[in-house]
């Protein structure tokens, strides 16, 4: 976990995110990359030092070349005042459509973690349009942090895992023991018992103590949670037991399969207060 992305908009969610992300690569002493990506008219065409090709609006290449100039300055800024810092530190701005742009950073850098902000959204929003945030945490290869307000990675103590500790995921544990170990927390191993997924609590309790044991967890606390759906039994977990963040496996659906059966990570990322971890299932 040497290599830290963090998509950046100048946003007030994107500066929690970047904070959060500064303090994880101050104890990891790795690579931390800023990206901005200006998103493009398609009438329009920008080489990447952002000329302005003949097309579009003469107002609409005014104003783009004008964006252009000041994101290159603030982008300078940040370069500057990043200079002694005791990590690695790049940036870059691209063009074009931003989950797009974000995907092909994380290849050409393999990035092992990406950290974004996000405001959430809920209802019809939710459903038919998506954030680039719910595009990222469903695609990534990577590890993705989601960041709601401002927090620094010292303020994370305890972190619920909610799984129902069958899947074959070795990737995703191995991830988030590194993360555990990074952040120094303690792990609470959870399984949300629903009426519709009922398990009783000796068959949940073995299922994650041989996971603990076969990944050698340290710092670990088992829990079986009683709840109406898993959604709502993470919450409220991290909610009664006041964690600082939740972590959770995705399955990484797509189209019609995706509307059908939802992703709770994508809820959870939506509607959760906490920092959320999420990991696509390979």
């Amino acid at each position: 976990m040497k290599t830290i992305l963090v998509p950046f908009d100048f946003s007030e969610e994107a500066e929690n995110a970047f904070e959060f992300a500064k303090g994880l690569a101050t104890n990891l002493q790795g690579h931390l990359k800023l990206l901005h990506v200006i998103e493009i008219p398609t009438s329009q065409n920008f080489s990447t030092m952002g000329e302005v090709g003949v097309g579009g609006a003469e107002m609409n290449n005014v104003f783009m070349i004008e964006l252009v100039e000041k994101r290159k300055k603030q982008m300078e800024e940040i370069k500057r005042s990043q200079k002694d810092v005791p990590y690695k530190f790049s940036s870059k701005i691209t063009f074009g459509n931003p989950y797009a742009g974000i995907s092909k950073e994380v290849s050409d850098i393999s990035a092992d973690l990406i950290i974004m902000g996000s405001k959430g959204s809920s209802g019809i929003e939710e459903l038919l349009i998506g954030s680039n945030t719910e595009k990222v945490v469903r695609h990534a290869d990577c590890p993705v942090i989601t960041i709601k307000g401002r927090i620094t990675p010292d303020k994370i103590k305890n972190i619920i895992f909610a799984s129902d500790f069958s899947e074959k995921s070795s990737h995703v544990i191995n991830s988030l023991k590194k993360l555990q170990e990074a952040l120094q927390a303690e792990l609470h191993l959870v399984k949300i018992n629903t009426p519709s997924m009922f398990e009783n609590t000796r068959d949940s309790k073995g299922k994650i103590q041989q996971i603990v044991e076969k990944y050698k967890l340290n710092h670990t606390r088992v829990e079986i949670y009683n709840s109406d759906s898993e959604e709502e039994g993470i919450i409220q977990y991290a909610e009664d037991h006041n964690m600082d963040m939740i972590a959770m496996a995705t399955h990484g659906r797509t189209g019609f399969m995706h509307l059908l059966s939802g992703s709770i990570a994508e809820d959870i990322v939506n509607h959760s207060k906490r920092p959320v971890w999420t990991m696509k299932i390979k």
